[in-house]
């Protein structure tokens, strides 16, 4: 491995800082790099901040990220039990660390690895955030603060006599330990609870993939979906509703006075009793006719009715 060059005030003994840093193989190989880096020393430290200010210098920006990996490193292990890899935390807190040198300043009378913390944690929850769930659990800055607290909150709460013996901890909280989580992150007790929902629950997949034997899976989208604001759905009842107000109206015009009368009695007329309108024989008796006559002329107008709705 390549041997580690102390960095001086005054300048830069590596012309690339990056170089003290070989291509390594592993996770474990690249923490054992960086907790040998030299640290820098508080004059050290002001003198690479004024250079990168004042002149833009990526070298002294690279000094000053350089000596700080290892607190990444160190910060990135305090969220390991969300799952996430380590690489993708340390990687996350990389970039943290690097938004901070950028905007560091030494004359303010604050070290560096006080000002960076707040930036490396920031980028670390913002991923953790928007990759622990498929769906984001937090968007607000009171949900990120239960997010990143009730877990460890809780613990702590439930955390009695006899789950230490037992080694068991509840799934929720009670009344007075939401009470008491809420008063302690200054939320309202709906919110720990909401989000002790979301942090109980898990990503469920609407549209599984076909199982092995090639059939369909049955999945939550078959009864979410609600079918009535489909498309084309929309589009057939807008013609439905079209053709029992107007287009009804249209056909029927097109009908002599007689079927007319026939079909608005047999099909069209409701009485307030819930009853319809004349029976065959009724129209029979008022026209003259037989009752299959009234039959054959009923069923010749709705033949003309079906033509006239389907032009």
């Amino acid at each position: 491995m390549t041997a580690l060059v102390p960095v001086t005030a005054n300048s830069l003994a590596v012309r690339d800082p990056w170089s003290v840093l070989p291509p390594l193989g592993s996770l474990d190989a690249y923490i054992g790099a960086v907790n040998r880096l030299p640290m820098l020393t508080l004059e050290q430290e002001r003198d690479f901040a004024e250079k990168l200010k004042q002149n833009n210098d990526l070298e002294a920006a690279g000094a000053l990220i350089l000596s700080h990996l290892r607190l990444v490193v160190s910060v990135s292990r305090q969220y390991l039990g969300y799952g996430l890899p380590h690489a993708d935390l340390i990687q996350e807190g990389n970039i943290g660390l690097m938004k901070a040198v950028r905007r560091f300043d030494a004359a303010h009378g604050v070290r560096l690895v006080s000002y960076a913390l707040h930036w490396i944690k920031a980028e670390i929850h913002d991923y953790i955030l928007k990759n622990w769930r498929m769906v984001k659990v937090a968007t607000t800055k009171a949900q990120r603060k239960l997010f990143f607290n009730l877990r460890s909150m809780k613990q702590a709460l439930q955390k009695t006599a006899d789950d230490m013996d037992t080694g068991a901890y509840r799934t929720t909280l009670n009344p007075d330990e939401v009470d008491v989580v809420a008063a302690h992150l200054n939320v309202k007790r709906e919110e720990v609870l909401e989000m002790e929902t979301r942090l109980a629950g898990g990503d469920v997949v609407l549209d599984p993939s076909p199982g092995h034997d090639g059939e369909e899976a049955f999945g939550p989208i078959a009864y979410l979906s609600d079918a009535r604001f489909e498309p084309t759905n929309v589009i057939e009842s807008a013609q439905r509703d079209e053709m029992a107000h107007n287009g009804v109206a249209t056909a029927i015009s097109k009908l002599d006075d007689r079927a007319k009368r026939i079909v608005t009695e047999r099909w069209l007329k409701v009485n307030d009793d819930g009853s319809g309108g004349m029976t065959l024989h009724e129209l029979a008796d008022e026209f003259g006719v037989s009752a299959e006559r009234i039959r054959q002329i009923e069923a010749a107008a709705l033949k003309k009715m079906r033509a006239e709705l389907a032009d």
